[in-house]
């Protein structure tokens, strides 16, 4: 009888093991990001002038849509969608505010500090450029950035407005 069993366990094990670990299959290779703001405008503004993002058609929840799924307390949803580049297949970040009922800031001061999405990676063509950016709009790397990846990689890392850490990876021109 216990031969019997463990010969049906293998049997079964070997069936559905190739079922069990098949990949999922996605319909594109992307991840959208959804990020609440404290004040929608000053984040909308530092995604566009100072990261360079575009920001395409957004879109808006009813708060009855948003609370049936799962997303609000009875709150609706007005998305901004930004997209880094101009293919179609170009990841998205949707930015909202919700300033009825603001959320809480989470503790952002190391990116271990808090469980869940800790940050963004933007690449991007020119750093230079990037740089310049940052610079244009005083806004303050952290540690010792820029710095090398090797070659003429750099990362460069800081905050957005909302205390978000943002990392840029890309090439310097030198």
């Amino acid at each position: 009888m216990k031969t019997l069993i463990v010969s049906l366990l293998l049997t079964l094990s070997c069936c559905l093991s190739p079922l069990l670990g098949e990949p999922a299959k996605f319909a594109k290779g992307i991840v959208d990001v959804g990020m609440v703001a404290e004040d929608l405008e000053r984040t909308v503004k530092f995604y566009t002038e100072v990261v360079g993002l575009k920001e395409v058609k957004g879109f808006e929840a009813s708060a009855e849509k948003a609370t049936q799924f799962g997303l609000t307390d009875n709150q609706p949803a007005k998305v901004r969608v930004f997209v880094l580049g101009d293919s179609p297949d170009s990841a998205r970040l949707k930015i909202m505010a919700f300033p009825k009922r603001p959320g809480t800031k989470p503790d952002q001061k190391f990116i271990h500090s808090t469980i869940g999405i800790s940050y963004l990676t933007l690449r991007v063509s020119d750093m230079d450029d990037a740089l310049a950016r940052l610079k244009k709009a005083k806004v303050k790397t952290l540690g010792k950035t820029p710095a090398s990846l090797g070659g003429k990689m750099r990362i460069t890392v800081f905050h957005d407005p909302d205390g978000n850490f943002v990392e840029l990876i890309g090439p310097v021109s030198e």
